[in-house]
């Protein structure tokens, strides 16, 4: 039984996760490093914007060290892909016997990251459909509802475990299925991810604008190719017999979004493009497959990265 949910990484996600569940009086806990982030949730809220309404959510909680949260039932790993083994290490005071850790980050090697902090047996992997964005200290935008798909590490036929998981959430309207195929479930996200967030990291476009224009359009395609080509050359089993179409549906569902390396480039934050873009030109080198539009991409960004304060 979930009684109290920590929020490891209280971000534009984090916040959407952590306030939706405690609007379905679920016990939340938001932990992030962001002091003035937390305290103004602990003043006045979280207040989610929502299809231009806007509603505040009170009975949840902010804080910057784990210690003040105490352990959880489930924590939610919402943090940057670079910062998880760090974070959760740092955090390990949110984990008591029978804790369910659950990672829903972007990106590649979250799973293999946190295996290496937690005992392997209480991570559970999943993936989000949701489009949200920080707004400021203690706002967020709701900017596209999708799909939660959590599952076991272990291929297999889902257990309790995973099916008490998934009720969970979607007793907070945060509609979740169940996959006995979570790498295929990582990877596929990972094509949308690849297909989406270095293109507007670069453009500076909303996610629905990169299918208006042929150019995109056509880097779009070529990097979920590219990607496509990695995954099945690890035998991987994607959850969607068409990833192109499937990467284009999200960004037209997103449409309004600015994706979470937009929001980390105009904020000049260090992006996941390693993690995600990085992740396929890496995978591709082991096998010797190519990969020239999603280096391009990676490079793109991680120039853009360096070079912040010159522009």
């Amino acid at each position: 039984m979930i009684t109290k949910t920590a929020i490891l990484g209280a971000g534009a996600m984090g916040c959407l996760y952590g306030g939706m569940l405690a609007e379905a009086g679920c016990s939340v806990v938001l932990v992030d490093v962001w002091k003035e982030h937390m305290e103004a949730v602990n003043a006045d809220g979280l207040e989610i914007e929502e299809q231009g309404e806007r509603r505040t959510v009170k009975n949840i909680r902010g804080v910057t060290n784990p210690a003040d949260a105490g352990a959880a039932d489930l924590v939610i790993v919402f943090v940057k892909s670079g910062m998880t083994e760090q974070a959760m290490g740092g955090a390990l005071c949110l984990v008591k016997e029978g804790t369910t850790v659950l990672t829903l980050q972007n990106g590649l090697g979250n799973v293999e990251k946190l295996c290496r902090v937690v005992e392997p047996s209480r991570v559970v992997a999943g993936t989000t459909g949701h489009g949200s964005t920080l707004v400021g200290p203690g706002r967020i935008r709701h900017a596209g509802s999708g799909e939660t798909v959590v599952g076991e590490l272990n291929a297999g036929e889902p257990g309790d475990r995973v099916k008490t998981l998934a009720a969970f959430l979607n007793g907070a309207k945060l509609t979740t299925q169940v996959s006995a195929n979570v790498m295929g479930l990582i990877w596929t996200k990972l094509i949308v991810n690849v297909g989406i967030n270095a293109l507007t990291a670069i453009t500076g476009l909303k996610n629905g604008r990169l299918v208006d224009f042929p150019e995109t359009a056509d880097l779009m395609k070529a990097a979920v190719a590219e990607a496509c080509a990695v995954a099945e050359a690890k035998g991987i089993r994607l959850e969607t017999d068409d990833p192109l179409e499937h990467t284009m549906q999200i960004a037209r569902r997103t449409a309004a979004n600015r994706s979470s390396m937009l929001q980390d480039v105009t904020a000049k934050r260090q992006t996941e493009v390693s993690t995600i873009n990085g992740a396929v030109v890496e995978e591709g080198k082991k096998l010797g497959i190519p990969t020239p539009v999603n280096v391009v991409l990676t490079n793109l960004v991680l120039t853009r990265q360096k070079t912040y304060e010159e522009i």
